[in-house]
């Protein structure tokens, strides 16, 4: 059994700033710093470090091949992420600011760019029981998601960024859905409230796809899982905060990759609370990512 990450590959520019930049203003940030990145190549990082077997597919230009052996050397199977001459490679201008928070702005360049020929050779070395995680960074979602239907995958959705696109796609097929709170709104169609009860939250979502496990992100309140037998309340590691910009794809990836390694969920909704206390107290997106043995060693919360 394999995950097949079909997701985005970017190249990070990250900017501190004492606020985020307002309309109309010029703000000087105090450093730059470049990563790599997309939520993509965050979640297939943070799969491999739970020692699964993941395979990433997407695109990149000529300019992002240092992506390809990041993902490579974290364990990540690269063969069918393909290098486009004629597109640059996505990108992500993130502002930080002083208490870690952030804001990011999206290009998606080679993201946009994959081809079906490219979607149907893949999903050519997949089987049924293989995994299928996508994200909303790329282009051709819904005809991903068929293919992968198609051949009896299971699909695992994380709809960020939430846009107009996810409500394209044939979302009574999706098997996980792994959303945070202001995500679980829109895809609900609702105004966002900060009063609101998690667990009522995550029982609409259980209502309106039925057949599907509902995870739901909710920063500090910790997180819930949701399914027609099990409902599980996990809270926060409560760490210093440094920066936030891959804790939600860390505790993606963990997840996933604990469950399918045989945890059960309540243990893998655990363990990717670790992991994500764990990434949001160092600075970076894939860099910040831990490995297994330093997630399994963080005992307190």
């Amino acid at each position: 059994m394999s995950v097949l990450s079909f997701g985005s590959l970017n190249i990070d520019y990250v900017y501190s700033v004492d606020h985020f930049v307002s309309p109309g203003e010029t703000l000087s940030a105090k450093a730059l710093h470049v990563y790599i990145g997309g939520k993509g190549l965050n979640q297939s990082i943070a799969l491999a470090r739970t020692g699964i077997s993941v395979y990433h597919a997407g695109a990149i230009g000529t300019d992002g091949r240092f992506l390809i052996e990041a993902l490579e050397k974290a364990g990540v199977n690269t063969e069918y992420v393909s290098v486009l001459d004629d597109v640059r490679t996505g990108n992500a201008i993130i502002q930080k600011d002083i208490k870690g928070n952030n804001c990011i702005l999206l290009y998606g360049g080679a993201n946009q760019a994959i081809e079906r020929a490219q979607i149907d050779n893949v999903f050519t070395h997949f089987t049924q029981a293989d995994y299928l995680l996508i994200q909303n960074e790329i282009n051709h979602l819904p005809y991903i998601v068929e293919k992968a239907k198609n051949i009896g995958m299971k699909i695992v959705l994380n709809p960020s960024p939430m846009d107009e696109k996810i409500f394209a796609l044939p979302l009574h097929k999706i098997d996980y859905f792994i959303l945070n709170e202001i995500e679980a709104f829109q895809i609900l169609g609702e105004e966002f409230t900060e009063a609101y009860d998690g667990k009522q939250l995550a029982e609409k979502l259980r209502n309106r796809w039925e057949d599907a496990t509902i995870i739901l992100t909710m920063g500090g309140k910790g997180s819930i899982c949701l399914n027609h037998t099990e409902y599980i309340e996990q809270p926060i590691y409560k760490v210093e905060v440094m920066d936030t910009t891959a804790a939600g794809d860390t505790f993606t990836g963990y997840f996933l990759g604990s469950l399918l390694s045989g945890k059960t969920l309540r243990d893998s909704m655990n363990m990717a609370a670790k992991a994500a206390a764990i990434a949001v107290s160092r600075e970076g997106a894939a860099p910040s990512i831990p490995c297994k043995a330093e997630v399994e060693a963080l005992i307190y919360v």
